[in-house]
C-alpha cells in the first residue's frame, strides 16, 4: 500500500519498489512506474497501484478419481503481474488518494481466476485416473497438467498475469480411505518390525548360546586343566613317595649294612675276646696246673708234720675271725691222743 501524507490541500505519495504506480489527471497519464514519489491534488488525481512482485497463491480443492474416490488437492501457484498497464485496465487497482488503500479487491479476483483455472485442469486429470495411480503418480501428473493449462490459458496474458511456478503439495484421499490404504502398509511395517524383533531375539539368543558355549568350553578347559593338575600332583606325590621310599630303602640298607658290619665287628671282637679269654684261661689253667704240680712237688718233699702245720695255718687263714675259742676237755683229749699217735708212728 502506498504511503500518502497531507500538506495544505496537497497529497504526497511515496510508492514501494515492488509497486507500479499510475497517476492520471484529466485523463492524462502523468506518472507511471514502480517506486515513484510525487505530489498531487486529491480532487483531480486518479491513482492505481499494481504490485509487480512475485505472489504465492495457496489453493485447496476436492476432486474425484475415475473410481469415484474423493481426494483433496493442495497446490501453490507462484505468479506476478508482468504488464501493470494491462492489469490496471482489466482489474480495479485504483487506490484512495487519502489513505492509499485499494478501493476494490483485485488480488482476490486474480486468485479466483488462477484457482478456478488450475482446479479445472486438475479435475480433468484426476477424473481419468484411479485412486491408486493418483496417489502414486498423481502429484507429478497434476502439476504438469496445471502448469501447462495455466501457460495456455489466454485470459492470463490478456490480464497481464505471468505464472512463474506451480507446485502440488499433496493428494490426500478421505480419512476412512486413507486409513484403509494405510492398513496393508502398516501391517507390512508391523511384520517387518516383528521380523526385525524376532531377528534381534534370534541374534540375542544366538549370542547368549555362543556365550554359554564359550563359558562351558572355558569350564571344560578349566576342568581338564584341573584334572591335569591333579594328575600332575598325584604323579609328583607318587614320585616323591617313591623317592622317599628309595631314600628310606637306601637308609635301611645302609643301616642294615652298618648293623651287619657292627655285628660282624662285634662278632669278630667277641670271637677274638673269646679266643683271648680261652687262651688266657688255658694259660691260667696251665699256670695253675704248673703251680699245682710245683705245689705238689714241694709238699711231696716235705714231711708230714710240716704239712700238718701248713694245713693248720691255711685253715686258720680261711677260717672266719674267732674272738674266743672254748676247748672242751673231750676235744683236747682227742687231739692230744691223735697227736701222740702220729708222733709214735
Amino acid at each position: 500500500m502506498a504511503d500518502i501524507t497531507r500538506r495544505l490541500g496537497w497529497r504526497h505519495l511515496r510508492g514501494a519498489p515492488t509497486a507500479h504506480i499510475r497517476h492520471h489527471r484529466g485523463g492524462k497519464l502523468l506518472h507511471d512506474g514502480p517506486g515513484l514519489s510525487f505530489w498531487f491534488r486529491a480532487l483531480t488525481a486518479a491513482l492505481s497501484e499494481v504490485p509487480v512482485d512475485d505472489r504465492e497463491l495457496a489453493m485447496t480443492f476436492h476432486a474425484r478419481t475415475s473410481d469415484f474416490q474423493d481426494v483433496a488437492v493442495q497446490a501453490t501457484v507462484t505468479y506476478r503481474i508482468s504488464d501493470p498497464a494491462v492489469a490496471a485496465t482489466r482489474l480495479d487497482f485504483s487506490i484512495d488518494p487519502d489513505t492509499g488503500a485499494w478501493r476494490g479487491t483485485p488480488l482476490e479476483q486474480l486468485g479466483t481466476l488462477l484457482t478456478e483455472t488450475a482446479q479445472q485442469h486438475a479435475l480433468d486429470v484426476l477424473a481419468r485416473t484411479p485412486l491408486s495411480a493418483a496417489l502414486v503418480d498423481g502429484v507429478a501428473a497434476v502439476r504438469e497438467r496445471v502448469a501447462a493449462g495455466l501457460a495456455a490459458e489466454p485470459r492470463l496474458p490478456a490480464t497481464g498475469i505471468e505464472v512463474v511456478a506451480v507446485r502440488v503439495v499433496a493428494l490426500r484421499p478421505e480419512p476412512e480411505v486413507e486409513r484403509a490404504l494405510r492398513t496393508p502398509a502398516r501391517e507390512q511395517i508391523q511384520q517387518e518390525a516383528d521380523r526385525a524383533t524376532y531377528e534381534r531375539r534370534a541374534v540375542a539368543v544366538e549370542r547368549e548360546r555362543t556365550i554359554a558355549e564359550n563359558e562351558l568350553a572355558s569350564q571344560i578347559e578349566l576342568a581338564r586343566r584341573e584334572e591335569q593338575l591333579v594328575d600332575q600332583r598325584g604323579t609328583n606325590a607318587r614320585r616323591e613317595a617313591e623317592e622317599h621310599a628309595a631314600a628310606d630303602a637306601v637308609r635301611a640298607e645302609a643301616e642294615a649294612a652298618r648293623t651287619v658290619r657292627l655285628a660282624e665287628a662285634e662278632a669278630t671282637r667277641s670271637v677274638r675276646l673269646a679266643r683271648a679269654e680261652a687262651e688266657g684261661a688255658r694259660e691260667v689253667g696251665e699256670a695253675r696246673a704248673q703251680a699245682q704240680a710245683a705245689w705238689l712237688r714241694v709238699h711231696a718233699e716235705v714231711d708230714v708234720a710240716t704239712l700238718h702245720a701248713l694245713t693248720g695255718t691255711r685253715l686258720a687263714e680261711n677260717l672266719p675271725r674267732i674272738d674266743s675259742v672254748t676247748v672242751s676237755p673231750d676235744v683236747l683229749t682227742g687231739l692230744l691222743a691223735r697227736l701222740g699217735t702220729q708222733e709214735q708212728a
